[in-house]
């Protein structure tokens, strides 16, 4: 039963004073320090080394805003409404053919605490969005440009430019981060309390990259969506190609129809959680019967979807396979890198339907790769990936899964990927997980939970957004700038129940795991004031959501975390079903890697 207006808006007081309590818990766990006293290029310069210059410092009054609109290709929206701080630009010449830059924001209200943020696709620029809603609470915040400047699919920067590669990869955030520091703790005179980090995709890697190659970066790192896999991940993007064109060709599915295709996978998918919700929460679980995709052929046909103009033929049936498949190396039929799952069809225009190849896999082959500009999808074979296995350009593929010394200096690590990425899949991030819990705990997720913690959300796209109504807004790294350029957190739900980089906080200042974050939608999913459509808990794996059976199901009261780990099933984008040799045959908008 539905509580009356009054008792509701009674309940939410409660529940607000509640949260803006922990809230405040965690704002005011370190001594804040009033600043502002030496927002000058003398301050900063005189600590810098020999390769490092100081491009701007420019004080900021609350209510302000700071940014490069003019020049920054990949972020050039500055944020707004920024408290009161000292911006700092600076260059690092990280070798004799490249330069890096990164920016700060040093508030005159510090939390004692350090974040750096992260990037997106192969874009360069230093993302001043992420660092506006960092610094809202209190954060010293950095960003680097990755050494570049160049929107997300733009990849001709790296032609022939291996330092620059290198720098994309990893140099221009470890320096950042290093030196970063050094200027955080010159300008108020008293050394950082706690590091921390966000990134989603790109920015993930780059998190995970830090972290195996500088365990004692950070305390906390938030990972989202991490394209960390990038010698298979961005060669099986242009292999897909091979799948989807030429668009004459039978097997061609156009983007138009994925959607139509995404409604089908919902209809059967979505009541296996017990719930019909237009949400798919157990993926995992999911067989899908692609003979209700199929066109119809006479007698009663098994869907509405089989008997439309959209239905798809067997070579189209075996496109969209393939992409569950994942990449299945064509001589031995070996899978290498994981597929999609059900329910990011309506994202998966983001890798099948570019009119060639999707940047992020074409470009990663033509510049980083290959330095040959005249490559073609149509040319690609898995030498390809045997040669991104070798050379791995700019030393970027996050795939040290040893965590043993982030764990043991007492690091929190928490990973969280949308179950209807149409990007990067979410079985690449519960894959790299795996590896983790197996290289650093001998497979055993209790002991790995106590530092490594991995949260997929239903519903959720790239780094976030949702097609389907389903919650998807906890905080994570660039879900602010989705509300517009001055917000932060979650807008209403700024508290560690709501938003991971809270939550996050409290783990590692306070010792509270994270057993769920809850997430937020509105009836307009990117206009807060619209107000709250659902909100639903996230479980750490391998904990699930379950019903009540009697409550609100768009209300986080009526759920629970199961205690009992999710059983997987042999469907698309696990890994029996992956392997197309092991089964019979019927049986990823923030487009950036």
């Amino acid at each position: 039963m539905r509580c009356s207006g009054f008792l509701q808006f009674s309940i939410r007081l409660v529940a607000l004073a509640a949260t803006a309590s922990a809230s405040a818990n965690i704002d005011n766990n370190l001594p804040r320090q009033t600043g502002g006293v030496g927002c000058n290029v003398a301050t900063f310069a005189n600590v810098l080394p020999l390769t490092a210059k100081v491009e701007k410092v420019e004080y900021v009054s609350a209510g302000g805003t700071f940014g490069e609109p003019l020049t920054d290709l990949m972020y050039p929206i500055p944020p707004t409404n920024l408290p009161e701080l000292c911006a700092v630009i600076i260059a690092v010449a990280s070798s004799p053919v490249s330069v890096y830059r990164f920016g700060i924001f040093l508030p005159a209200e510090w939390n004692g605490r350090f974040l750096a943020v992260g990037n997106g696709g192969f874009g360069g620029g230093i993302n001043w969005l992420d660092m506006g809603a960092g610094v809202r609470h209190g954060f010293a915040v950095i960003s680097t440009d990755t050494g570049h400047n160049s929107t997300t699919g733009d990849i001709r920067w790296a032609l022939n430019q291996p330092e620059m590669k290198t720098d994309w990869g990893w140099r221009a955030l470890h320096g950042s981060v290093t030196l970063g520091k050094t200027l955080v703790t010159t300008y108020y005179a008293r050394p950082i309390g706690y590091s921390y980090y966000s990134g989603c995709s790109t920015g993930g890697r780059q998190g995970l990259k830090e972290v195996q190659i500088s365990p004692g970066s950070f305390d906390g790192v938030l990972v989202g969506a991490p394209a960390w896999y990038t010698n298979h991940l961005n060669t099986w993007v242009c292999k897909m190609a091979s799948y989807n064109w030429p668009a004459d060709d039978p097997k061609h599915i156009n983007w138009q129809t994925l959607p139509l295709i995404g409604a089908e996978i919902v209809r059967q998918c979505d009541a296996i959680d017990g719930v019909t919700d237009g949400i798919i929460s157990s993926p995992e679980q999911c067989d899908i019967n692609f003979d209700a995709l199929r066109c119809s052929t006479g007698g009663d046909p098994p869907s509405n979807f089989s008997s439309s103009t959209s239905c798809l033929n067997d070579a189209q049936v075996g496109t969209l396979q393939n992409v569950y498949n994942g990449y299945v190396v064509d001589s031995t039929g070996e899978q290498v890198a994981p597929g999609f799952l059900p329910g990011s069809e309506y994202q998966l225009y983001t890798v099948l339907n570019y009119s060639d190849s999707s940047p992020y896999g074409l470009g990663y082959i033509r510049y980083f790769l290959l330095d040959d500009p005249l490559f073609v999808a149509t040319q690609y074979n898995d030498t390809i990936l045997q040669l991104a296995e070798q050379f791995d350009p700019g030393n970027a593929t996050a795939d040290d899964y040893n965590l043993a010394t982030f764990r043991d200096r007492g690091g929190k690590m928490l990973l969280y990927h949308g179950a209807a990425d149409g990007l990067v899949p979410a079985t690449a991030g519960s894959l790299y997980y795996d590896r983790a819990v197996q290289a650093t705990s001998e497979g055993n997720v209790t002991a790995a939970r106590d530092f490594f913690r991995r949260l997929e959300i239903p519903g959720m796209q790239h780094c976030g957004l949702t097609s389907v109504g389903a919650p998807w807004a906890i905080g994570g790294a660039s879900q602010a700038a989705s509300f517009g350029n001055d917000t932060y957190s979650v807008p209403g739900f700024a508290d560690p129940q709501h938003d991971v980089l809270l939550a996050l906080i409290d783990w590692v200042e306070n010792g509270v795991p994270i057993d769920q974050v809850v997430a937020t939608t509105w009836n307009k999913s990117t206009n807060p004031s619209s107000g709250v459509l659902r909100q639903r808990p996230i479980c750490a794996y391998p904990q699930t959501a379950k019903w009540d059976g009697t409550g609100n199901v768009d209300e986080a009261s009526s759920w629970s975390c199961n205690s009992e780990p999710s059983q997987v099933a042999n469907s698309a984008g696990s890994p029996s079903y992956m392997n197309p040799f092991s089964v019979i045959v019927d049986v990823f908008r923030f487009l950036s890697i």
